[in-house]
């Protein structure tokens, strides 16, 4: 009964937060925007550094882990077997990588830096190297790694302790039966919050890039009332796919989004100058694994690492209920140690291997073109993805499927967070009901167009500033949960330290006495 009551408490108070903030924004749009503005100045300005100090935490975490006698421990039972094939399980968190951020940003990021660097000169060549190293920075090892953080907890806890698939059952060891009560419920609600405005802010992006689109290829302006109705529309489609159980279609967009994501890594890397991206692949990713360490703890532009590294920072820890909801997903039945190498691995490889093509791309083509890609992201940051297909060849085919991928990556995501949110306010439910899940789809939506609305023409700072808000709060729960981890696998390691093999093999060799 005490669990059946948390989780209303947790649904209620989620949704009225939700609503909360839809309606202030509708009726105090001003006062809304300064909000915006005082919490963004206040939390970069004084607390940046502990975004940074926290991801590195939890890369230290990871590794301790994974390279220890705990990352032996199984995310099951030590009987249960991986549910899929090592092909399946690598090829869906392969999938897994494909995002809306990484198209909406391969190509402007690196220009972005090129124009305005952390350091050193602009628009030169150390410019376009310092350029790759910190788009690869952002979207490498340390992203997947807090994801991998968030699905540890999730995936150990529920299929090893046979607890809720809910944030605040990782803090079992820490405070016991009390996981059901207000601090645990207060877990979970900011987890829910943190998600919310994690997946807005993807959503908020990928609806101004579809916006882009259409304006490249049919000319429409991308005012913030076409955002607002394109969110509208892929809002109700992910909703009625989601209550109504299209699994099937939504295997197919994920197919889809993969499908068109290889075809167009491919297709650039062939016309958008294959021996410039391989010279300049090379020597900025060799460059980004050297300065790594020193990269994580850099602080000497704070004004830079505000805008970049401290927003994907908060971006990545807001997404970790969510991404780490699917990687637990899948993993039932791995050792610790393959997860988090896996997790962390193969997709931080893929996003790399995707911004070396599509940046060094830009750098070729923008050099060809004169300045054209540049002259683009200036003037609109958006139109990044759509200015490099324009100096390609088949432009007008390529531009229409590039919105449909973006759709695709769209309405994957989208779908993907109504059931994580639908989980984290039932219970765990691992099938939450229609009505909760339709509820949070039209609740996503609403809330990323009203943040769209208050933005108007800053659309980036307020979304930057929706995920910092609301990440701050879940990375202190974070960084708490790596405590409860470390405890949980110790232990479950002390109880379980003589290896069952050994025994058999000494019971065996008495037999054979």
């Amino acid at each position: 009964m005490k669990a059946v009551k948390n989780n209303q408490a947790v649904l209620y108070i989620s949704a009225g937060l939700a609503l909360a903030f839809v309606l202030f924004s509708i009726f105090f749009q001003t006062a809304m925007e300064n909000v915006v503005n005082s919490l963004f100045a206040a939390i970069t300005g004084s607390m940046g550094w502990l975004y940074l100090i926290s991801a590195a935490v939890f890369i230290i975490a990871a590794i301790i882990i994974a390279a220890g006698p705990y990352g032996k421990i199984k995310l099951g039972k030590d009987e249960d077997k991986p549910e899929f094939s090592n092909f399946q399980w690598l090829s869906m968190l392969f999938g897994g990588g494909m995002g809306i951020g990484l198209v909406f940003w391969s190509v402007s990021e690196p220009m972005m830096h090129y124009l305005n660097p952390p350091f050193g000169e602009a628009q030169t060549q150390e410019a376009i190297n310092t350029a790759m190293r910190m788009t690869f920075f952002h979207w490498g090892l340390h992203p997947w790694i807090i994801f991998a953080i968030g699905g540890l907890a999730l995936a150990y806890f529920q299929f090893r302790k046979d607890m809720p698939f809910l944030i605040s059952s990782a803090f079992y060891p820490l405070i016991g039966e009390r996981v059901h009560g207000p601090i645990g419920k207060a877990i979970d609600i900011i987890a829910v919050f943190a998600t919310i405005f994690g997946v807005a802010t993807s959503l908020g992006l990928g609806s101004n890039q579809i916006a882009t689109g259409l304006q490249y290829v049919w000319g429409i302006e991308p005012t913030p009332f076409l955002v607002s109705v394109i969110i509208a529309l892929m809002t109700v489609i992910f909703t009625l796919a989601t209550v109504s159980g299209l699994h099937k279609a939504m295997q197919n967009i994920a197919n889809l989004k993969v499908g068109l994501s290889i075809a167009f890594m491919v297709f650039i890397f062939i016309f958008g100058g294959m021996v410039y991206i391989l010279n300049n692949f090379t020597s900025t990713l060799g460059a980004y694994l050297q300065n790594i360490v020193g990269q994580t703890f850099w602080m000497g532009n704070l004004e830079w690492l505000d805008s970049w590294t401290i927003f994907y920072w908060a971006w990545w820890i807001a997404w970790a209920p969510f991404v780490g909801q699917f990687v637990a997903r899948v993993s039932k039945g791995r050792t610790i140690r393959e997860f988090i190498l896996a997790v962390s691995l193969l997709p931080a490889g893929f996003s790399v291997i995707w911004i070396g093509i599509y940046g060094g791309a830009a750098f070729n083509l923008n050099a060809q073109s004169g300045g054209a890609l540049q002259t683009a992201i200036q003037a609109d940051y958006t139109t990044g993805l759509f200015a490099l297909l324009k100096q390609l060849p088949l432009y007008p085919f390529t531009a229409v499927l590039a919105i449909l991928l973006i759709v695709a990556c769209f309405i994957g995501a989208a779908n993907s967070a109504t059931y994580v949110l639908s989980m984290l306010t039932s219970g765990g439910n691992m099938d939450p009901d229609k009505k909760l899940r339709a509820g949070w789809g039209i609740a996503q939506g609403a809330v990323t167009i009203m943040l769209i609305i208050v933005s108007g023409t800053s659309a980036l700072k307020t979304l930057q500033t929706a995920s910092i808000a609301a990440a701050f709060p879940f990375m202190l729960i974070m960084l708490v949960m790596c405590v409860s981890i470390f405890k949980a696998l110790k232990e479950d390691y002390q109880q379980n330290k003589i290896d069952p093999n050994i025994i058999k093999k000494q019971e065996k060799e008495k037999n054979v006495t």
